[in-house]
C-alpha cells in the first residue's frame, strides 16, 4: 500500500491541529487519529447540497455553507443552482482554503472562483448572527456534526441559542440543513423545540451508495 504523506498542518482557532495527508491521488484531513474528511467519500456532503436544493426548488436561492471542507457541498450546490444564485462560504481555518487552492486544486475545480460565490474567512456562527433574514438555506458541515471534535466553540451552533440564531437568519420557508457523522436524538429534539419542521435522512458516505451511514437533518422554518 502507498504510504500516507503529511503535506500540511493547521491549527483550528480555539481547537486542535488538523493534518492534510495525501496517498496517491487521495486526500485526507485528519484530527489526531480521526479522519474527518476523505476525498474518496463525498456522497453525503454532495447529498447535503443536492437534497437542500431539491427541497428549496429555487434556482436563484442564497445559500450559506458553513465549512468548506474539500468543496464537495459547494461544487454540488453550484451545479444545482441557477446563474442568479448566491452562495456564501464561511470557513474559519485559512489553511483549508490555501489547501484548496494549492495541493487540492484539482478537487476545487474552480468552485471558489465562481462569480456566484463569496468566501468569508470567519466563524459561521458569527456570519449567521450578522445576517437576519438573509438566507434561503444554511448548510452546516462543521466539525463532526452536533457531537463536535475539533473545537468546543462549535457546540454553540447546535445549541438551542444557535438554532434560534439560524432561524432568525433564514428567510420564511428557509431550510437549515445539518450534516452529522452519526445520529443524535438530543439534537433532533432541539430542532423540533426550536420550531423547525424537521426531516431526518440517512445517507451513505460514498457516491455509489456504499460506505458508513451519515445523517442529514433538513429543518424548515415554518
Amino acid at each position: 500500500m502507498t504510504p500516507r504523506e503529511l503535506i500540511g498542518t493547521a491549527l483550528v482557532p480555539g481547537g486542535e491541529e488538523l493534518g492534510l495527508f495525501r496517498r496517491g491521488d487521495d486526500f485526507m484531513i485528519v484530527l489526531d487519529r480521526n479522519e474527518l474528511m476523505n476525498s474518496r467519500m463525498s456522497g453525503s456532503e454532495e447529498a447535503l447540497a443536492t437534497m437542500t436544493c431539491e427541497r428549496l426548488a429555487k434556482p436563484s436561492a442564497h445559500l450559506l455553507i458553513g465549512g468548506y471542507g474539500m468543496g464537495f457541498t459547494l461544487r454540488t450546490a453550484l451545479a444545482a443552482l441557477g446563474a442568479n444564485a448566491r452562495v456564501t462560504v464561511a470557513e474559519l481555518v485559512p489553511e483549508i482554503i490555501a489547501w484548496a487552492r494549492g495541493p487540492m486544486a484539482t478537487l476545487m475545480a474552480g468552485c471558489l472562483d465562481d462569480p456566484r460565490v463569496e468566501l468569508v474567512e470567519d466563524d459561521v456562527a458569527a456570519v449567521i448572527a450578522a445576517a437576519p433574514s438573509s438566507y434561503d438555506a444554511i448548510l452546516l458541515d462543521v466539525d463532526n456534526g452536533p457531537d463536535g471534535l475539533t473545537r468546543n466553540a462549535n457546540d454553540r451552533l447546535y445549541s438551542a441559542r444557535g438554532l434560534d440564531a439560524a432561524r432568525v437568519a433564514l428567510r420564511p420557508g428557509g431550510i437549515l440543513a445539518v450534516w452529522s457523522a452519526a445520529p443524535d436524538q438530543a439534537f433532533a429534539r432541539r430542532l423540533v423545540q426550536a420550531g423547525f419542521d424537521t426531516d431526518e435522512v440517512v445517507v451513505r458516505a460514498r457516491s455509489n451508495g456504499k460506505g458508513p451511514r451519515h445523517v442529514i437533518w433538513f429543518a424548515r422554518k415554518c
